[in-house]
């Protein structure tokens, strides 16, 4: 299986292939995606931390490089090149270990709490108690398998839990990790409630997007949808 103590992913590789996990469960109508569709997915300003603006050049590397490690592979579409991830497989984890590890790449380190939140759309955690025995498993991970793949930073000044971060991209320092935002009481699960509207509303976006560019590719005419220079 893939070992990021060997060979640890870059930060644009590590977006690429959350951004593949992450819509292949939330907009599987437009799953596998094409390189358009994984950038607006990479580039989004909500539910990403930090937010990237991946060129495609940036992007298409970051897939070879990720087809190389047979942690994505790419199909042939209408036309047009379509990308799947790899990851349990390629990383030997099960699913709810790599909802967990996705989310992590795709929005910073977060609470047990938060990453049962965040988790909703990818799958359902029974309780918080459940995400924490597969942050345990994924931070226990043995040598054997490639080693840990999660771990749990300093509770940071302030905060009521202490918060996980991925490895897939190499150790981390805590020092270097910005403060986490939000999490008061009543406040907290406003935004998460507003998050979640985005994220959906994101998702829909992104699902009448890929249809018209499926339908567009039929028909054989210019897709008007598409941002200047990605058509």
């Amino acid at each position: 299986p893939f070992d990021p103590a060997t060979r640890p992913l870059t930060p644009h590789e590590a977006r690429v292939l959350a951004t593949l996990m992450e819509k292949a469960r939330t907009v599987p109508d437009s799953y596998p995606m094409s390189l358009n569709g994984l950038l607006t997915g990479c580039n989004q300003k909500t539910s990403r931390e930090p937010v990237m603006a991946l060129s495609d050049a940036e992007a298409q590397e970051a897939l070879d490089s990720l087809k190389r490690l047979t942690l994505a592979f790419e199909t042939s579409g209408n036309r047009t090149t379509r990308w799947e991830h790899n990851f349990q497989r390629g990383v030997g984890v099960p699913d709810q270990s790599a909802v967990l590890l996705g989310l992590l790449m795709l929005r910073g380190p977060q609470t047990a709490g938060e990453l049962r939140i965040n988790a909703e759309r990818w799958h359902r955690f029974a309780d918080i108690s459940s995400v924490e025995a597969f942050l345990d498993e994924l931070q226990e991970r043995s040598t054997e398998k490639g080693g840990p793949l999660v771990v749990l930073l300093p509770r940071a000044p302030g905060a009521r839990e202490p918060r996980w971060a991925h490895l897939l991209c190499g150790p981390v320092d805590a020092s270097t990790i910005a403060p986490a935002t939000g999490g008061g009481g009543g406040s907290g699960s406003g935004s998460s409630a507003l998050q979640a509207r985005v994220d959906a509303l994101e998702a829909q976006v992104a699902a009448l997007q890929a249809t018209v560019q499926r339908l567009c590719a039929e028909l054989g005419i210019a897709d008007e949808m598409s941002p200047p220079g990605q058509a």
